[in-house]
């Protein structure tokens, strides 16, 4: 197993200490184990000039990487890919102990990664802009470019995953990159960078330490061509005003309160079991879990007898702790954040079917939950949770449930359960949202990419389409020359 005591000794220029403005000493990331509260490991915070020598160092590798033929870069990314594979049980555990995930799933994450590097791989050398059709003794065309110098700030609940998406694409297109994953994950991230940066050329791949000030250092640097970002809507948006003023391209995935519409003709188990899944998988931290419930009334009382079930199936471990079956949160700050939208809904007059109470004893624990009788002005329903959290909305109708489930400021993903071909038809021509996901809360073919909307974020973040995110298109027409 990695040791995360202490500092990698690797040579690491960007990961310097930064003396504390208030004591002088070094600022560190400290990580405690999500599960028993233990300290894993410091580390050091990059300076603010380690930080613009990381852009400078991108700049400086930017020209030849965008040189190098698309193939072999193509190459270097399939060898990446294999060293994930190779190193999958070692970052797994890294995440286990960071965030809390269960070690199959972070390992599964890990792999899901190597795919796509894989698939970027394939895609990159074939990506490929359009001959125009203009005077016979000319030729036009349509070129795609790299951007430049990428900035990528990665999350921590799928960080193996999303890092590889963003780095991927930005590499195979030629772009240098500055990567900084979350303040949550920091040892998993320095990981990552030592699996990757072997395959590439110096310069190419930049790693930084940092927590929020790091990364607005870097949404706000002059030299940086795109700001690629998954978290966050408050940071998300902090990110769009700082490169509106330096003219960078910012890509953003953010925030989700996605809904689940379950309509008056489907199993009520079923669709409990559906509900279940999209709200308490990975602990109901996933972008596109479910946050808000919509039942019609005439389902409303068998579906949450079943969700409840569901609910208290996944709470009650062997060892007689209520809320320690499912893994913890991934830290004791954001459990308070998850259970003051609980507290404040049962004070505003929700009822507890289950969950909703702090277990006692050590880590982030927090139980599977469902809540009834909840209404629209409550924050539970309002905003993302990102907690094992299932509020449930009762409606009397389907135009009710629609109308509900569209009147939110996000915009990122929202499940329908139906029998009916015509409500699934109005579902996805009407929700306002980058996915619709029809009598199937997770899954979908590969290759498909979605645009997030309103608080959501804006741009592919994945798919074929994101390397067409990480260039720019250049015209080029070649006429004949007259000669002397």
């Amino acid at each position: 197993m990695t040791d995360l005591s202490t500092p990698p000794t690797r040579p690491l220029g960007a990961l310097a200490p930064q003396p504390s403005p208030i004591s002088g000493e070094p600022d560190l990331i400290e990580v405690t184990d999500p599960a028993t509260g233990e300290l894993v490991g410091r580390l050091p915070v990059a300076t603010p000039e380690q930080t613009d020598q990381a852009v400078r160092t991108a700049r400086a590798a930017e020209a030849g990487w965008a040189r190098t033929p698309a193939a072999q870069r193509g190459a270097a990314l399939a060898d990446m890919a294999a060293a994930l594979r190779r190193r999958s049980r070692e970052l797994a555990e890294v995440n286990t102990r960071e965030t809390g995930r269960p070690t199959e799933e972070a390992e599964a994450g890990v792999l899901a990664g190597a795919d796509t590097l894989d698939q970027y791989a394939q895609l990159g050398p074939v990506h490929r802009g359009r001959s125009l059709l203009g005077e016979w003794a000319a030729t036009d065309l349509m070129v795609p470019e790299p951007r430049g110098v990428v900035v990528a700030l990665t999350p921590w609940n799928d960080p193996v995953a999303v890092a590889c998406g963003l780095l991927g694409a930005a590499l195979v297109t030629g772009n240098t990159v500055v990567h900084k994953p979350s303040e949550r994950c920091p040892h998993l991230g320095l990981l990552l960078h030592h699996v990757l940066v072997e395959h590439l050329p110096e310069g190419v791949l930049n790693h930084l330490v940092g927590r929020g000030r790091t990364g607005a250092r870097l949404a706000g640097h002059p030299d940086v061509d795109v700001v690629a970002h998954v978290g966050s809507t408050a940071t998300g948006r902090a990110i769009a005003a700082a490169t509106a003023r330096t003219g960078a391209k910012a890509l953003l995935e953010n925030g989700g309160n996605d809904p689940l519409v379950v309509d008056a003709d489907v199993d009520p188990e079923w669709a409990a079991q559906q509900a279940a899944l999209g709200a308490f998988a990975n602990v109901g931290q996933i972008c596109t879990a479910v946050e808000r419930v919509y039942v019609h009334r005439g389902l409303a009382q068998p579906f949450l007898r079943a969700l409840t079930a569901e609910a208290d199936r996944r709470t009650a471990g062997p060892d007689g702790h209520p809320g320690r079956r499912l893994a913890p949160l991934v830290d004791r700050a954001h459990r308070d954040h998850v259970h003051s939208q609980v507290a404040e809904a049962l004070t505003s007059g929700a009822a507890r079917c289950a969950g909703g109470v702090v277990p006692d004893g050590p880590g982030a624990y927090y139980p599977a939950t469902v809540l009834a009788d909840c209404r629209p002005d409550m924050r539970v329903l309002r905003e993302e949770t990102f907690g094992p959290v299932a509020p449930v909305r009762v409606v009397d109708s389907f135009d009710q449930a629609m109308t509900e489930a569209a009147a939110d400021r996000y915009g990122l993903a929202a499940t329908v359960l139906t029998g009916s071909l015509r409500h699934a038809q109005r579902a996805w021509r009407e929700l306002p949202v980058g996915t619709v996901k029809v009598n199937a809360v997770f899954g979908g073919a590969p290759g498909g990419a979605a645009q997030p909307r309103a608080a959501s974020g804006t741009g592919f973040g994945y798919g074929p389409e994101l390397l067409d995110e990480m260039t720019t298109t250049k015209v080029v027409h070649l006429g004949q020359p007259v000669l002397g």
